[in-house]
Order: C-alpha cells, then structure tokens, then sequence
C-alpha cells in the first residue's frame, strides 16, 4: 500500500512539473500591487480618499528589459484588458513578461478598483451590449462604418449570448463620463506612478490615448517611448458616431498640454479643416504649427486595425503629432498583412501576432542603445 502511495504521489508530483513548464500556463512571474496619488476630502465627521489609482506589478523572474512598461486600458474597461483574452489565451501581459519586461498595469481613478466616491467624483455610465457588440466584437454584422465589413478576427460570434462575449462583457465597468476628468485625475495619479518607477514605455488604449500625450506631458524624462493602440481622436471633433460634437479642444487631449509658443487658451491653436466626409473632419493647425515641445524627444508607435472605426481617422491624428514636431511610425495591420482586425486587437484572435510582429519589434528597434 506504501508502494502504491509512493508511485501515486510520484506520479501526480511528474504531472504537475510536465504542467508548470508548459508555455500554456503563462510566464512564471511575481505578483504585487499598490496605490498612487489620491487625497482626503471631508465626509461628514471624517474623511474619504478619492482620485487613487490601483496598479498591479507583475514581475518576471528575470528582468532583462531596461525599462518597464506601463499598460493602460480604454473606455469601460480595466487593467484586465491585458492579463487574457476573454476566451482564455493568453494576454500580451504574458507575453511581454516572457520578454523580460517588468509590467505595471492600472485601473483609471474612478474605476475598477480605484473606488468611485458618490458626490465626489463626476457622473458614471456604463455601455450597453449593442455598443459593444456594434463597435467592438461584431462590427461586421452593423456596418456602422465602411470598414468594419471586415472584421473577422474576433474569437466566437460577438453577440450576447456567445461565451467569449458574455465573458468580456462581464468585464467592462462604468466610467466617468467626462474624458476632461479622467485625464485630469490620470495625470495626477499617473505623474505620481512615473515619479515612483519611471522611465518607462507607456502602452495606451483608445480612451487613454490621450493619457499618453498627457503623462508624457507632464513628465518628458520619464517616458522613454510611447505605443499608442487607436488612440482617441480625431483633433479637436468627435467622429464616425454622430453627434459630431467639439472634443479635445488642446487637439489630442481635453486638458492644457504645452506647445511651443505656449497657450493660453485652446482658441489660440488656429485651424483648418483639410479633408471632410459625412461622418469625420481631419483638422489640422494652421503654418506655422505650434510644437508640442515635451514629446519632441519621445518616440511614439502607432497602431491601428484594419477594420476598426479608427481606420478612418487615426491617419489624421498621426499627422497632427508629426505636424506638431513629433516622431510617429504610424502602422496600419493591413498594409502589414494582418488582416481582419478590430478595435479590441489584443484580445483577438491573432493578439499574438501583432504584439510580437508588430510592438515588440518596433520595441526593440526603438529602444535598442
């Protein structure tokens, strides 16, 4: 009977090893977390704190990268983004650990695990399924756009009721629906993260395009590089989803970020539309453009999909960066042959190839002494 224990336990002991050293299970790292910046405001006979932003480190065992990277969500969304897909592969969390990066991934303040305070912090919504399901998972099936015919790389139909899409609609969270206030919180609670770990490579998403140009902004020698996956825009209007009101009235961002001369006032960047369509104005400054002279030095990779609602005016936003003194390499996944892509790309069905074939390589070029 001691015998059969003995092989039985050996056995299950063989099992467990031939698992831990299966690439399937992920990249062997540490885990740890904390919070930045915030502040106390009065609550009745006590105190609240607000404006804190959670951040998850993940560590691999060997940190071969010189410096960290930063990945920040989109709209509705957290730092689960990037830990796995929702149809359980692994994320491009994983994979930049098995590349030696030390990571750092954050919840917006006011989201997630960074607490929303009632009558402290601004008005919340949350989106709906058809928004998800129209601009994100199933683009194809509402054609809101030319473009999102083509969108096939999405794992499962997209539609409530699939599992993949229940899974990563079960993720999303309300947020804050002024983007003014969330950059404005992402750049306190952000500036705070960089003074603590920085330099760093900033990966943002969407909404939190602008929390790159913002950060970077606020402190140039801390950022060493920036890849921005579709980030939001375009200059100075909203687009493709009516109504086409003014937003990011600084041109990338809702909030003062400096230019060479400096400005006072967002009425003082001129500009001129330079293309229009039913559904998008690409806007540019008037010459001679002002200079966004703290990210003149900073590297920036951008990203965008082949049928995503971006691929109509993230052209536009590059130029704006370029036209402004900074150095884009500004990468569409068609021209690369990476075809069917979305807004959501690294929880695709091909997320592995474009992080490796596409960021990590432009990574390591960027970044090499």
């Amino acid at each position: 009977m001691l015998a059969f224990l003995i092989f039985l336990l050996s056995c299950l002991l063989g099992r467990n090893a031939i698992h831990a050293a299966s690439p399937a299970l992920g990249t062997l790292h540490r885990r740890t977390y904390f919070y930045v910046g915030g502040t106390y405001t009065v609550q009745g006979n006590s105190s609240i704190a607000f404006g804190q932003m959670y951040v998850e480190h993940l560590a691999p065992v060997k940190i071969t990268q010189p410096f960290p990277l930063v990945m920040i969500h989109g709209h509705g969304m957290t730092g689960s983004n990037f830990l796995n897909t929702p149809d359980g592969r692994l994320g491009w969390a994983d994979y930049f650990l098995s590349k030696g990066y030390e990571l750092y991934l954050v919840d917006h303040p006011s989201r997630g695990r960074s607490a929303w305070q009632k009558n402290v912090d601004g008005i919340q919504s949350s989106y709906d399924t058809f928004t998800i399901e129209s601009r994100f998972t199933a683009a194809q099936l509402f054609n809101l756009w030319p473009q999102a015919a083509l969108h096939t790389q999405w794992p499962g139909n997209g539609s409530v009721g699939d599992a993949t899409f229940d899974n990563f609609y079960g993720s999303t969270m309300p947020s804050l629906d002024s983007d003014a206030e969330t950059a404005a919180k992402m750049r306190a609670a952000g500036s705070k993260l960089l003074d603590q770990i920085g330099p760093v490579i900033l990966l943002t998403h969407s909404q939190s395009g602008q929390h790159g140009w913002v950060l970077a902004d606020a402190k140039p020698l801390k950022v060493k590089a920036i890849v921005a996956l579709e980030p939001i825009g375009p200059p100075f209007i909203n687009a493709v989803f009516p109504p086409f009101t003014p937003a990011r009235q600084f041109g990338l961002t809702d909030i003062p970020i400096a230019y060479s001369p400096p400005v006072t006032s967002p009425d003082e960047i001129s500009r001129v539309a330079v293309s229009s369509s039913s559904s998008f104005t690409c806007y540019q400054q008037t010459s001679p453009p002002r200079k966004l002279v703290n990210l003149a030095h900073i590297p920036v990779l951008m990203v965008t999909s082949e049928s995503s609602y971006h691929s109509i005016y993230d052209g536009c936003s590059a130029q704006y960066l370029i036209q402004a003194g900074v150095s884009v390499d500004h990468v569409h996944l068609g021209d690369l042959g990476i075809h069917g892509n979305g807004h959501m790309m690294f929880m695709e069905k091909n997320s592995a190839q474009i992080v490796d074939q596409v960021v990590q390589k432009w990574n390591m070029k960027t970044m090499r002494p």
